[in-house]
């Protein structure tokens, strides 16, 4: 009877050591989980900042006034442009940056 009890209290030691182990894992992976969650959320912040960032230099306005002031570009008069056709090519439909 002593050694089916010292059996059983073997058994119910080692099961209450599973669980505690068990739980101590699943403590370790939920708090990794969250850390990685806020990893992600701040990769997300950073990614609408990097496209807002992006927006602002390739806008429009920002090219024009880099061209005009730095680069001292204008636009031409009427007077300065001339149209070349090419002997060969077909024209296509659509129109090359004017007005339609």
């Amino acid at each position: 009877m002593l050694r089916l009890n010292l059996f059983l209290l073997l058994i119910v030691v080692l099961s209450a050591l599973g669980t505690v182990s068990s739980n101590h894992q699943a403590r370790k992976l939920v708090t990794e989980i969250e850390r990685e969650q806020a990893h992600m959320r701040d990769l997300d912040v950073e990614w609408g900042q990097l496209q807002l960032e992006q927006s602002t230099w390739a806008s429009h306005a920002r090219i024009e006034s880099i061209a005009r002031n730095k680069l001292q570009m204008r636009l031409p008069v009427p007077g300065q442009t001339m149209t070349i056709e090419a002997v060969g090519v077909r024209p296509t439909d659509e129109p090359q940056g004017g007005a339609p």
